[in-house]
């Protein structure tokens, strides 16, 4: 089992080498390394990220089969089914890292901001459902500042929204709550951004981290 802090390195430097280009995941696909995780799997780190085809996650971080357990949903929200999936990989398969991934330009944020200023029957109950979750945390920012204009309400909404379900998990299960007190289990938030590949981690991470 490999602690949170430990785990968050292996990120940052997995994003640093793609970053820089110099990609590892080949070593991390081959026939023998699938072979060798048939028996079960020990990932080192969970994220919940966006389903934008963007932003791959295990590219992004440079890792491998088996290395992450990766829950990918529009807009990262942390609903009932991924909060579930989180439990399971930091419960059973002994995950102590668990990292709420937002990214810049995200449609859910932009088609919430479109929502709130703009009221649109016509999408989807479905649609409407993911909407109504990344709602809360982008209520406040309108409050605040009613006359920003929607780039800007954007941009400060995916961190909203990042910080809103890294929340969301650290307070809003009993199972996650016991691992982050007895465990040492670890949730941050983080935001990958499309027009340089950098990952920034900017909630809930430790000062020494």
């Amino acid at each position: 089992m490999i602690p949170a802090t430990e785990a968050l390195e292996r990120l940052r430097e997995g994003n640093r080498r793609f970053v820089d280009g110099r990609h590892g995941l080949e070593a991390g696909i081959t026939r023998t390394r699938r072979e060798a995780l048939v028996a079960g799997q020990e990932p080192f780190a969970v994220v919940l990220g966006c389903s934008d085809s963007r932003v791959p996650v295990e590219i992004v971080f440079d890792q491998g089969l088996g290395d992450l357990f990766v829950i990918r949903v529009a807009g990262n929200v942390a609903a009932a089914p991924e909060a579930g999936s989180v439990e399971f990989a930091a419960g059973k398969l002994g995950a102590r890292l668990v990292v709420v991934l937002g990214h810049t330009h995200c449609g859910a944020v932009t088609a919430t901001v479109d929502a709130l200023q703009h009221a649109d029957a016509s999408a989807s109950p479905n649609l409407r459902s993911i909407v109504d979750r990344i709602r809360p945390a982008m209520e406040p920012l309108l409050g605040m500042e009613p006359h920003a204009d929607r780039e800007a309400l954007i941009r400060e909404g995916v961190r909203a929204n990042v910080r809103v379900a890294a929340s969301q998990l650290r307070h809003g299960s009993p199972t996650l709550e016991r691992l982050i007190e007895e465990e040492g289990l670890l949730v941050v938030g983080a935001e990958y951004s499309l027009e340089s590949g950098e990952v920034e981690f900017f909630d809930g991470v430790p000062e020494r981290a």
